[in-house]
């Protein structure tokens, strides 16, 4: 089986700094005027102290990994950058009928307000940058809305597969990128009920809920289809996938298996060899 839509392969695009430039300014601020005037678009502002009786989802991922050619210290100062960030999110409401925009809520990463040079995914290899290391709470949020009734409205998928399958415990491209503030990650409420999202750094783990005001009615089953890993014309390889979703009522009664994404990234390893990020 194919892709979900006709994918056709071109070269990496090796863009001038000013275009790069160029095209940030338009798009950020492009954002901004999405942001204040459309009015079209309710956006989540309540933030909550107590929390939602009944939890919908929850996941946990791991604050530190051995990186390759990756220094400590940029971990380290990433966790710093996941505190400021899921401080400013934390109990957050999400009415029905209101978006989720994680960059709305959490601002711009700089340096005045705290946030420390972490780990930047850079055409495919890590440099440091401020607020580095904010996909993680981004993929944490993605993972978990996957599980529940919301609505992702805008999803970026990362363009290149950095680390091999080892201790992979996720659909390969099952995560979410962002950049302040045009990259955003939107999740919208289209139920009937109240849902809210906790999300907290621990000593070792970034830990996240998604609770709502009723018990959840269905079960969730996140998983890949069509892998495929092709070498290009230009090269390289690329890996491409589908992300689909089973959907379970309270008997595990299979009532739906729905599409969610499909993902093309250039490999940044031998896809042939045996690998490790350590």
């Amino acid at each position: 089986m194919g892709m979900e839509t006709p994918y056709q392969s071109e070269r990496p695009a090796n863009r001038s700094n000013l275009r790069v430039f160029l095209g940030k300014l338009y798009f950020t601020w492009r954002r901004y005027v999405q942001w204040f005037f459309y009015k079209s678009i309710k956006y989540a502002t309540t933030i909550q102290n107590s929390h939602l009786p009944h939890l919908a989802a929850k996941h946990s991922t791991p604050l530190y990994r051995k990186l390759r050619n990756v220094d400590m210290w940029l971990q380290e100062n990433k966790v710093t950058n996941l505190r400021l960030a899921t401080e400013r999110i934390n109990g957050i409401i999400i009415r029905p009928g209101e978006s989720f925009s994680f960059w709305r809520l959490i601002g711009k990463p700089t340096e005045v307000r705290g946030f420390m040079e972490g780990m930047v995914l850079l055409n495919g290899s890590f440099v440091p940058g401020v607020g580095g290391g904010l996909c993680q709470l981004s993929n944490l949020i993605y993972w978990m809305t996957l599980h529940t009734s919301l609505t992702v409205t805008e999803r970026w998928r990362h363009t290149h597969d950095v680390f091999p399958d080892t201790n992979r415990t996720q659909p390969f491209g099952s995560g979410a990128t962002v950049v302040y503030n045009y990259i955003d990650l939107q999740i919208k409420n289209n139920t009937s009920q109240d849902y809210q999202l906790l999300v907290s750094v621990g000593d070792y783990e970034l830990h996240g809920e998604l609770r709502c005001g009723q018990p959840c009615s269905r079960k969730y089953e996140v998983y890949q289809s069509n892998h495929l890993i092709a070498q290009e014309w230009w090269g390289g390889y690329m890996r491409h996938n589908i992300v689909r979703r089973r959907i379970f009522d309270l008997n595990n009664t299979l009532i739906g298996d729905d599409f969610i994404t499909e993902n093309h990234a250039i490999m940044m390893y031998e896809p042939l060899l045996a690998g490790s990020s350590e």
